[in-house]
């Protein structure tokens, strides 16, 4: 039978570089010795070049290679015994219609054609152009609407066993914008930008959000960048909402949504959109595993979704050709309607009530305070190195005060705790990422604000919400002085590293001037700042460790062994006094082990088959085990040898058939003239009995006949003789 996945249709080379696995496999008890397969355009009977459609690729090439006189077609490396092979098949470009895959097996000595029946499998090309859905009509919905997008992960060992990276795994920063028609900011069938390489690659939405920013003037984008939950507004020209995050360790893999309208067809909103996603691949590198070594694709490939039967050492390689489970759900919830709504459906009770909510949230918020400070100190150690309770303390700079008349406190904070293992709220049960880096201040002279995300890397396994801040805001000041008398400068770089290791050091940060006064006057802002830093207390052992080293080779040439990576000690230590693990292993997997022929020990030697003359013995053997995965095959399993007893002499031509017959039987009973002559005076001969039935249906069996001789003696009880013969049968291989 001949199978490639579960489905009939393909996707085109030009859009999705897939490669299909096709297998051909004969049911139990069933084998084929033998066979070709090929692939036809729809029509086509072989004759040119041209009537063949995509290629194969070998995978076993023990197994298998292409016809040295028909190239398109995979044929066996060497005739044996089989009950599967399998190849990989990639599509051919876009417009070649349908294509037959074709198979003729050999069993035996009889030739199973490919022209109908199980042997034969038609695939039609897919249209990839329903893949990304675009919006069918423009926007007719008034006013603006608020959203928020909630991502849950639902990547697993759990869910998606093979392979599951336990130590590594996370998701990348959310990333996206709500945008016009106009605009993509990734779509299947698409090329992916730099921006969606470089979140797709290594995580990082810096050049993404660059792209973004860029495009805000000319396409009214706004970006949405924090995750996992996170708020931004449509308007009828921006009503589109796409996004994306990174699942890693991958080579390229994410998921997202691209173009998702929020404009209803009644002029109206969504309330509520709730997706599962799926993995897809951005197209730039052309790694097959979680942690696959770096292969950038050249040329670069275009996004496509990951499929079950993309490549076996995927791990979410399925042979039956199901769909994958999904990693991800997000939700996406109107929560606020702002100016005239025009919808020709009347609000239900969870629009009014999901207004009315966001306007007394408004109506809470409190105003600005007038202090502005640096952004908190690392904790200090706790004073108590055991499970008594102690304080620690983390502290904060004035950096300037708007209100003379208010006092500007709370520079330093204390809170209690405990020594290491001790304190119930250090196992939270949300994992958070780190703090992503500060957004670019909102006033370009004066007081704005600025903010800095983060996201939850792991939810509660509990299924409860996460109550940490995922969203840090704070006020910055940039050219305090607006004056046409002032200079103009930029923000303030990142602070420079504490110039100690621990206790209490310094540092520094830098600014440049963008443009002078407009006046002339000489430029009097201040360009260097420095402040305190607050590092772990100095008796507190710290590892600085270096990066982790690329994984080592695995232990073995195939089939299961482990692999390990190092990272060492940048400051030297004692070893039991640092904790951190210098050293990790985990499992590889390799293709399976090439598995030899194995043998039984040889039987005895047969009797000759003749009485007298020239004849042969044969002995045999079992195959115990069939070679697999490429192993040695099977040598021979029956050896034959001469043998010779005695000349045989010519009998009396007047004596009838029964007589010769039973002069043969004597003679094959009875090696020798002497104890001839003395069985057959003290045992008559009678004819010998049957052959049994073979041991074994196959591999080397034995068959058995026996003679009965009735012995005439002096004594009234008779004598019984027996004779008996061996041979083998069945010898051929099971």
């Amino acid at each position: 039978r001949l199978i490639s996945g579960t489905s009939d249709l393909y996707f085109v080379r030009s859009l999705f570089l897939s490669l299909y696995p096709v297998s051909l496999y004969a049911s139990s008890p069933s084998y084929f010795r033998g066979f070709t397969l090929i692939a036809l355009k729809e029509g086509r009977e072989g004759v040119t070049p041209d009537d063949y459609a995509g290629t194969f690729k070998l995978i076993d090439e023990s197994d298998t290679q292409f016809m040295t006189n028909c190239p398109p077609a995979v044929t066996e490396s060497i005739p044996r015994r089989r009950t599967r092979i399998q190849v990989f098949w990639t599509a051919p470009p876009s417009g070649s219609g349908c294509v037959t895959l074709k198979a003729s097996v050999v069993q035996r000595r009889i030739i199973f054609f490919q022209d109908e029946g199980s042997l034969t499998k038609r695939l039609c090309e897919k249209d990839p152009v329903a893949m990304t859905e675009k919006p069918i009509q423009e926007c007719c919905a008034c006013g603006t609407a608020k959203y928020r997008v909630t991502f849950y992960g639902n990547w697993s060992e759990k869910e998606h066993p093979k392979d599951y990276p336990r130590r590594a795994n996370h998701w990348s920063a959310l990333i996206g914008a709500s945008h016009s028609r106009s605009y993509v900011l990734w779509e299947y069938g698409g090329f992916a930008s730099e921006g969606v390489k470089q979140v797709a690659e290594y995580g990082s939405p810096v050049k993404m959000e660059e792209e973004i920013r860029q495009k805000v003037g000319l396409l009214s984008s706004q970006d949405v960048r924090t995750a996992p939950s996170a708020e931004f507004s449509v308007d009828r020209a921006r009503h589109l909402m796409s996004f994306l995050t990174m699942l890693g360790p991958s080579p390229d893999w994410n998921v997202g949504l691209s173009g998702e309208d929020l404009c209803t067809r009644d002029c109206g909103w969504v309330q509520r959109l709730v997706k599962d996603l799926v993995p897809w691949d951005a197209g730039t590198d052309s790694g097959v595993t979680y942690e696959s070594p770096n292969k950038p694709s050249n040329p670069q490939e275009r996004i496509r979704p990951l499929t079950s039967l993309d490549h076996p050492q995927s791990p979410f390689y399925d042979p039956s050709g199901g769909p994958i489970t999904p990693l991800a759900r997000v939700v996406v919830e109107r929560i606020a309607r702002k100016g005239e709504q025009c919808n020709t459906v009347p609000d239900s009770i969870d629009d009014i009530v999901a207004d009315i909510a966001q306007e007394e949230k408004e109506e809470a918020d409190n105003t600005p305070e007038t202090c502005i400070y640096s952004s908190w100190s690392p904790w200090s150690a706790c004073s108590s190195s055991t499970c008594d309770k102690g304080r620690r303390m983390r502290q904060r700079m004035l950096k300037a005060q708007l209100d003379p008349n208010m006092p500007c406190l709370h520079t330093q904070d204390f809170e209690p705790c405990m020594g290491p293992g001790c304190s119930e709220e250090e196992a939270s049960p949300c994992m958070m990422s780190e703090w992503i880096s500060w957004s670019p201040c909102s006033a370009s002279c004066g007081m704005g604000m600025r903010s800095r995300e983060r996201y939850v890397k792991q939810f509660p396994e509990d299924g409860s919400s996460c109550t940490l801040p995922t969203e840090e805001t704070e006020k910055c000041v940039v050219n305090e002085d607006c004056s046409p008398s002032s200079c103009v400068v930029t923000e303030w770089a990142e602070w420079e590293p504490c110039s100690v290791s621990c206790g209490v050091g310094m540092r520094g940060r830098e600014r440049m001037m963008k443009m002078e006064a407009s006046d002339g006057s000489p430029c009097r802002v201040q360009l260097v700042e420095a402040e305190k830093c607050m590092m772990p207390e100095c008796n507190a052992v710290v590892c600085m460790l270096s990066p982790w080293s690329d994984w080592g080779e695995c232990s073995v040439t195939c089939s299961v062994g482990m692999r390990s990576r190092q990272r060492m000690l940048k400051i030297p230590v004692e070893p039991n006094l640092c904790p951190d693990e210098l050293e990790q292993v985990e499992k590889c997997m390799l293709p399976e082990c090439p598995t030899d022929c194995m043998l039984s020990e040889w039987s005895a030697w047969s009797e000759c088959n003749k009485s007298c003359g020239k004849g042969h013995m044969i002995r045999s053997r079992m195959v115990k085990l069939e070679p697999q995965f490429g192993g040695m095959p099977c040598p021979e399993t029956v050896q034959r040898k001469k043998c010779k007893i005695r000349k045989c002499t010519k009998g009396s031509r007047t004596s009838d058939k029964r007589k010769r017959q039973e002069a043969s039987d004597r003679r094959r009973a009875k090696p020798s003239k002497e104890s001839v002559a003395e069985e057959s005076s003290a045992c008559p001969i009678r004819p010998w009995s049957s052959w049994t039935e073979c041991t074994k249906p196959c591999s080397g069996g034995i068959q058995e006949r026996v003679m009965n001789l009735k012995k005439k003696g002096k004594s009234s009880q008779p004598n019984h003789c027996k004779k008996k013969e061996i041979r083998a049968c069945n010898v051929h291989p099971c």
